[in-house]
């Protein structure tokens, strides 16, 4: 096994176990404001097509 020739730096360390973190949380979800469908926040409803309340694209009702 390799054996390292320097010191891992603090922020290097930080920023490795920081990375997991995005593995270990949930997704949120929230309910689309026109058809109630789940949608993740800040996303287009794929569902409906709407995004902070107006029609942005043609969704798959239609």
């Amino acid at each position: 096994m390799g054996v390292p020739k320097k010191r891992t730096s603090k922020m290097r360390r930080d920023t490795r176990r920081a990375g997991n973190k995005k593995v270990r949380t949930a997704v949120q979800v929230n309910a689309c404001s026109n058809c109630g469908a789940p949608v993740m926040p800040h996303r287009i409803c794929a569902a409906c097509g709407h995004y902070d309340g107006r029609q942005v694209v043609a969704g798959k009702d239609e």
